[in-house]
């Protein structure tokens, strides 16, 4: 687990993500670092569910549409929605897909697969609730403060943004529209643990079984739900049904099992649905749109400080364009524990200077190792360097090492370095030893993607 220096990372990313203190079941919630206002919550809400509406076909059958109303409401209601401030609308869509997601200020979107797919009344409302608690922590803006912080503290969204164009073309320069790679709602692990945490409160206030979200989320997981959308975008934190076990412990004492009694009437309209007569185009962005494993689809090239490197989907980066130092990571790759910031899953780009004596890329890669090896006594290198070749060409040495993984277990770094004019550039590309098979392929991408001017 590199430390992150401010050598490594803008220092900004150890603000942007300050050590989270250990969660215990029971304690309160709120939302996290954000440098978005809640009015601009609202205002992103508003666009993208514009946007929603004119590519995906609404339902037309009213039953449906106020039978998801009045168990919105119904959840809406509890305690900590009704404090949030924020005023939510639920639509469902006429979209054969499982899936349904919440945009930042409170409109939801409920697809037609979903209703398909949930076995009775509570495993939909803790599908909803789980959603809504993703509005009222505020998670859309605040994984976007995280991506984005260096500008955001400069000067807020319109820094981030510039000043001319439409709000809609601003909030996609931002991340925050409906692309696949905006920020709005793809969520970490630990945003996806304490969705679960507080849904439980909404979904127990409301008279449901809060343990029939676990429950319909490991189902959708056994029945191979990586492919599914909504898994892809709320990746599984663990231990989800004794997660929540342990939250509810600390609720007051409650009989679950509320039914409005309208279930059976809504699955068996919900089927005689004609398959939808509107479909997006094929440019048009689909909301809740799955992030690939690295691996995937090129995302774009980032471009540093004399030189260029393909970064992979669902990736963001963290530090300033056209920087020497930088972080490409996705962002539940980055943990902050025990007030550090450790890279858990990414790739770290910087320079080094060696002494003026040790000018050669042998030389100057062994004086790298010693300061990395003194910075983290866990790093052991398992793997001498070695001679590489760059995709381009360029000559470059590969040193392996053995670490202790933040996310558990040991992990795989691997250091490659070139030499260049002025020093050393180098790239560190990090991964759990357990991932690193399925990842390296990915990993190479990169490497054959670097291009120096």
């Amino acid at each position: 687990m590199l430390p992150c220096r401010a050598r490594l990372i803008a220092g900004v990313l150890a603000l942007s993500l300050a050590a989270w203190a250990a969660r215990k079941p029971g304690d309160p919630l709120k939302p996290g670092w954000n440098l978005f206002s809640k009015q601009d919550d609202l205002q992103i809400g508003q666009e993208n569910a514009k946007q929603v509406l004119q590519q995906y076909e609404v339902v037309k059958n009213q039953f449906i549409q106020d039978y998801v109303q009045k168990l919105g409401q119904r959840l809406a209601a509890a305690p900590e929605a009704k404090s949030s401030g924020f005023n939510f609308t639920f639509t469902v869509l006429n979209v054969d897909q499982v899936n349904a997601f919440a945009l930042p200020g409170g409109p939801m979107f409920i697809y037609t697969g979903l209703l398909k797919a949930v076995d009775n009344e509570a495993q939909l409302a803790g599908v909803m609730g789980h959603e809504m608690s993703h509005v009222i922590l505020r998670h859309g803006t605040h994984e976007a403060t995280k991506a984005n912080a260096i500008q955001l503290v400069a000067g807020g969204l319109g820094a981030l943004v510039g000043g001319g164009g439409s709000t809609g073309g601003k909030l996609a320069q931002a991340g925050l529209g409906l692309a696949g790679n905006s920020f709005i709602l793809k969520f970490s692990r630990d945003a996806e643990s304490e969705a679960d945490a507080l849904g439980s409160h909404l979904i127990a206030a409301s008279g449901y079984d809060p343990v029939q979200m676990a429950k319909f989320f490991e189902k959708l997981a056994a029945s191979g739900g990586q492919t599914l959308q909504i898994l892809s975008d709320h990746p599984n934190p663990g231990n989800r049904e004794a997660a929540i076990q342990q939250e509810v412990r600390t609720m007051p004492v409650r009989q679950y099992g509320y039914e409005s009694g309208q279930f059976v009437r809504m699955k068996k309209e919900v089927a005689a649905l004609p398959p939808p007569a509107k479909k997006p185009s094929e440019t048009a962005p689909a909301p809740g749109g799955s992030v690939p494993a690295p691996g995937g689809a090129q995302a774009g090239m980032y471009r540093g400080q004399g030189f260029t490197i393909q970064n992979l989907e669902g990736w963001q980066v963290f530090g300033e364009q056209n920087s020497a130092n930088v972080t490409l990571a996705p962002h539940d790759g980055i943990v902050s524990q025990n007030g550090s910031t450790q890279i858990g899953f990414g790739a770290m780009i910087s320079q080094f200077k060696p002494a003026s004596s040790r000018a050669d890329l042998r030389a100057a890669t062994a004086d790298l190792v010693k300061q990395l090896q003194s910075e983290n006594r866990d790093m052991k290198v398992t793997s001498a360097s070695q001679a590489a070749k760059l995709g381009n060409g360029v000559s470059a040495l590969t040193t392996t090492f053995e670490n202790a993984s933040p996310f558990g277990g040991k992990e795989v770094d691997t250091l490659v370095t070139v030499q260049r004019p002025g020093g050393l550039w180098y790239i560190v590309l990090i991964a759990p030893e357990k991932d690193q098979p399925r990842v390296a392929g990915a990993f190479k991408q990169m490497l054959d993607s670097v291009t120096f001017e």
